[in-house]
Order: C-alpha cells, then sequence, then structure tokens
C-alpha cells in the first residue's frame, strides 16, 4: 500500500514499500517512453530508406544533365507549414553540390521594386547542367503578395497576364519547369503551428505570416484557385501534391521529377508511378474545387 510504512532492504540499504512502488511506476512510464520513441525512429529510418533508390536516381537526373547541358527549374510552391522546405532537403541530400541551387528570395530590395518584376528571378536562373530549385518563386505574386497586402492590385493583374507567357519563353528556350503545388488540409497546418509554436527547434520557422495564415484560410484558397485558373497550362502545368502525410508526399514528389526528365533510369525495377491518391493534375485539382463550390457555395481545399 502506498502509505505503507513496510520497509525492505534493497542492495544494502532500506527502502519503503511505497517508495519501491514510486520508482517501479516511474520506471514502467521510462519503459513506456522509450519503446514509443524506438517506433518513431524505427519508423523514421525506414521512411528515408525508402526515399534512397529514388534518392540515387535524382543523382543520375542531375548526371543526365551535367552530359547533356541540360536546365532545370522545379518550383516549391503552397501554404506555410505545406511541407516544402523538407521535401527540397530530400530532393538535393545526396545530389552534386556544384551542380544545383535552392533559391529563397527575400523581400525585395529598393531597387528590385524598380525593376520589372521577373528581373530578380532571371538573375537565379540555371546555367546549363544545372537544377535551381525556388522555395517559394514569381508565384508569390500571385499568393502571398496580394493576400496581405504586398502588392497593388495593378501589379498583381500584369503579373498574371505576363507569367504565362514568361514561362513559355523560358519552356520554349530549352528549361525543363516543373511547377509543384504542396496542399495541405487546415486541421493539419494548424496541428503544424502548434508544434513549431512549442519545439525550440521550429520555433525560428513561425512567422507573423504563419500566424495569420488560417484566419485567412478561405483567401489564400480563392487566390490559389485563381492561380491554378489562369497559369496552368499544357507547356508549364501545375502538379499538386497532397502532402498531410509528410513522407509519401516526399516520396512521390521526388517520382514527379524524375519523371520530367528523360534519362536513363538507374534502377529500371523501381516503381517511378505517382500514387494518384498523393499526386494531382492541376486541371484534375481546378475541378475538384469547381465541385466544392458548387456544393456547398464555397472553396474547402
Amino acid at each position: 500500500e502506498t502509505g505503507s510504512t513496510d520497509t525492505v532492504e534493497l542492495n544494502g540499504e532500506k527502502i519503503s514499500i511505497s517508495e519501491m512502488m514510486q520508482a517501479y511506476r516511474a520506471m514502467e512510464g521510462n519503459v513506456a517512453k522509450l519503446k514509443k520513441d524506438n517506433r518513431k525512429a524505427v519508423r523514421r529510418y525506414r521512411r528515408e530508406e525508402e526515399l534512397k533508390p529514388y534518392q540515387a536516381e535524382l543523382i543520375r537526373l542531375q548526371q543526365y544533365l551535367e552530359e547533356t547541358g541540360g536546365k532545370m527549374v522545379i518550383l516549391f510552391e503552397g501554404r506555410d507549414a505545406a511541407g516544402k522546405g523538407g521535401t527540397i532537403r530530400r530532393v538535393t541530400r545526396y545530389m552534386n553540390e556544384k551542380h544545383y541551387r535552392v533559391v529563397a528570395l527575400g523581400k525585395p530590395t529598393e531597387n528590385q521594386r524598380t525593376q520589372w518584376f521577373f528581373q530578380k528571378y532571371v538573375t537565379q536562373l540555371p546555367r546549363g547542367g544545372e537544377v535551381v530549385l525556388f522555395d517559394r518563386s514569381w508565384y508569390n505574386r500571385a499568393m502571398v503578395e496580394p493576400v496581405f497586402g504586398f502588392c497593388t492590385e495593378k501589379e498583381y493583374k500584369n503579373f498574371m497576364r505576363g507569367v504565362t507567357g514568361f514561362e513559355k519563353d523560358l519552356v520554349r528556350q530549352g528549361t525543363t519547369l516543373v511547377k509543384l503545388y504542396f496542399s495541405v488540409t487546415k486541421d493539419e497546418q494548424a496541428r503544424r503551428f502548434d508544434r513549431r509554436k512549442n519545439d525550440p527547434l521550429r520555433q525560428w520557422k513561425l512567422s507573423e505570416v504563419d500566424v495569420q495564415a488560417q484566419e485567412r484560410w478561405d483567401e489564400f484558397t480563392n487566390v490559389k484557385y485563381e492561380m491554378m485558373k489562369k497559369t496552368h497550362t499544357t507547356h508549364a502545368p501545375w502538379t499538386i501534391i497532397r502532402s498531410n502525410d509528410k513522407h509519401l508526399a516526399r516520396l512521390n514528389a521526388m517520382k514527379v521529377i524524375l519523371n520530367a526528365v528523360p534519362y536513363e533510369r538507374f534502377n529500371t525495377e523501381l516503381n517511378f508511378v505517382p500514387d494518384p491518391d498523393i499526386v494531382v493534375s492541376g486541371s484534375r485539382e481546378l475541378e475538384h474545387m469547381e465541385a466544392q463550390r458548387l456544393r456547398g457555395g464555397k472553396f474547402i481545399s
């Protein structure tokens, strides 16, 4: 009993039964936590191992671009906490650092504000044999800026009119352009924000824009629809990555990237077919959103 004064001798020392019981319960809790942590570690290890064959293929893709002088641009777009950064890290983990760059541009300088909008992005485009991955891109002008009032209505409209021509020229002149939009649900985004708030290793990721992302969910959905409708084209289509499950999002994003370039496969036994529950074409996403609006009077995704 907890209140008992009975004692026993353990390793030459006397200890009460109640103290022994408390120590045992604490040990049980520690063992349970260790088991849980071990299961998580094993699951994480298995997931990372599952990515490795595709990461090897990405190296082969990179070698093909080097040999042919090909250029590749990959855009990573989506709401905050949708999994863009984690996917970029997995995609580039084993790639040759001399032949890829990750570009994450900050707020425009005063000089850049007076320039042609695309100018700062053009300076970041790849040379022959290089892959450039944009962690957010020129589509800031279509998503974040209009929602938060960082651009004028005229600037927004000019961008929406000009971006398809800009991308068409990019592709026509030999650049492989892959446009990925990471789509996360509102509940999952909220869960990830809570984790950022409470985890000291992730708190740096939380910005003022993040704090307002949930409140402005519907506004972001509306501009997402307009962006998809006007910029999903045959020469530069959007590919949607359902990213509630980060691992499946990373795996399938790699498959989309690998399928964009006609390199010789390193491992022909691998499954290169994207999961249709994770990877959705821009046209299918538009149909899905329009069906939501017809049924419920508003967009949900």
